[in-house]
């Protein structure tokens, strides 16, 4: 079985180890931008589609699948993996499309249509608007609206298109924001109003269905630490959630998933507010950036569970077999300048070293030589720590932070580390809003300027004596040596 993977970057490893491991041929698409990439060169075969753009192009992921002789696509996350016109023209050339059914995905992919089939399943969902609000919206209409409030791209997903109006005087402002974006983005600028649930915390579960009624569920996962609704860290499972509330999150999910015969991965997410009611937001009908924590957690590979199940068609457990160890947290490393007004970061990638050791796990595609590039997500790596408790799984995040050295990019790596001490974090203490007032302490630079200089020097030292050793050719360090330098040093 030939599977093509309609993505880049560290996803697209991800699924290109999956497919070594089940013996499974894998096939890489890439762009101009990605021809040295390496999930290009990790992957069995490799196919060019063009600009910078041809993720995006179904037409010429298509043409890949003939050339190719590809049997099935796996869209990974991102790009055109919740796209329903892709999937239906996966099926409609008879290769099998690792995801759910495009039915779903264009369900799901609207958030008033999928707004209502939560409720149809007896889902609370949140007050809101029942239709696509009108491109200019009356004064009347505005006064009427309890504030702050939601205005929400009712396409897409990710945290896109949505912007948060406190005041009549601003929502018009605010609707067209959201708008355009919207359009941008998903190719459709249709927007409604959801009311925001203040000191929120949002949890999502994790499920995989056979689409044909039998669902399991994976566990849940707390993702409140969020930057402009992007979400940062990750953890499963959600620490300090009462056993009766983890409970019925399970069971509105097994509800929503069962009413809709779904298939494949997905996450059901909600929100939950101070009293502990909580509210269906969305179902993303895909495989989530998150999912190595729930991996780690339950000893259960899903990716390797997801293949098979599009490929076989069957479940191999029962819920029975599911069960949840320890705690663990994933932090992603971003090129921005998040101590800087997270600037994004682009330059070519001169030196990097993962951390490692028990309970650690990298999900990357970083390698010396690489170009970052502000085209494509900044997302560089994940970060995944696995404990016995959460305090154990955080001091190993800590620790792993710590060890995690990238240069030629700047990074969030110094912001991940402030944020996991803080008091709110350790305690379990935080919102979706937490990140709002988060105030990061810029790090005084004058030891790492010091260590940068001395590390100049100690390099034009070594590269004077080999120069000397051996001037008939001129021999200069390697990338290689180079970093084994700067390794010693």
């Amino acid at each position: 079985m030939k599977v093509l993977i309609a993505n880049r970057g560290e996803i697209a490893v991800r699924l290109i180890r999956a497919c070594r491991v089940l013996g499974l041929t894998s096939v890489a698409v890439y762009t101009e931008l990605d021809a040295y990439s390496l999930h290009v060169r990790m992957a069995d075969e490799a196919i060019g589609l063009g600009d910078k753009n041809a993720y995006l192009n179904i037409g010429g992921i298509m043409d890949a699948v003939k050339k190719t002789g590809a049997e099935s696509i796996h869209a990974g996350y991102g790009f055109l993996s919740e796209n329903a016109d892709f999937a239906q023209a996966v099926e409609d050339a008879g290769v099998i499309f690792i995801g759910p059914r495009p039915e779903t995905i264009a369900l799901f992919g609207d958030k008033m249509a999928s707004r209502q089939a939560a409720a149809d399943a007896g889902l609370p969902v949140l007050p809101g608007s029942v239709e696509a609000l009108p491109k200019e919206v009356p004064l009347s209409y505005a006064e009427n609206v309890r504030y702050p409030v939601l205005v929400k791209a009712a396409a897409g997903g990710g945290g896109r298109g949505i912007r948060l109006a406190r005041s009549p005087e601003e929502l018009q402002s605010v609707i067209d924001e959201a708008r355009s974006e919207a359009a941008a983005t998903f190719g459709d600028d249709t927007v409604f109003l959801e009311s925001m649930v203040q000191g929120a915390r949002h949890i999502e579960v994790q499920i995989l269905g056979d689409g044909n009624g039998k669902v399991l569920c994976f566990g849940e996962r707390e993702c409140s630490i969020q930057r402009r609704r992007q979400k940062l860290i990750e953890e499963s499972p959600a620490p300090y959630l009462s056993s009766r509330l983890r409970h019925q999150l399970y069971d509105a999910a097994f509800r929503l998933c069962k009413d809709v015969n779904y298939r494949s991965l997905g996450t059901v997410e909600f929100l939950v507010d101070r009293d502990n009611q909580f509210f269906f937001i969305e179902l993303n009908p895909r495989l989530q950036v998150e999912h190595p924590v729930t991996e780690w957690v339950t000893g259960i590979d899903l990716v390797q569970e997801q293949i098979k199940l599009a490929l076989g068609g069957d479940l191999r457990y029962d819920q029975s077999q599911v069960s949840l160890h320890g705690a663990a947290i994933e932090a992603r490393i971003l090129a921005e300048d998040s101590l800087g007004g997270f600037i994004p970061s682009s330059g070519t990638i001169t030196y990097v070293k993962e951390p490692g050791g028990p309970g650690i796990r990298v999900d990357s595609a970083l390698f010396q030589g690489m170009a970052v590039t502000a085209v494509y997500d900044s997302l560089l790596a994940k970060l995944t720590a696995w404990g016995e408790s959460r305090s154990a799984a955080i001091q190993r995040l800590r620790a792993a932070l710590d060890e995690f050295q990238i240069g030629g990019v700047t990074t969030d790596l110094e912001f991940l580390r402030q944020v996991i001490e803080s008091p709110q974090f350790v305690a379990g203490e935080v919102t979706t809003t937490y990140l709002d007032d988060f105030k990061p302490i810029i790090p005084v630079r004058e030891e790492s300027l010091e260590r940068e200089v001395a590390l100049a020097a100690a390099l034009y030292t070594q590269l004077q004596k080999d120069n000397q050793d051996d001037k008939q050719n001129q021999q200069r360090l390697t990338s290689w040596r180079q970093a084994a330098w700067v390794e010693q040093m």
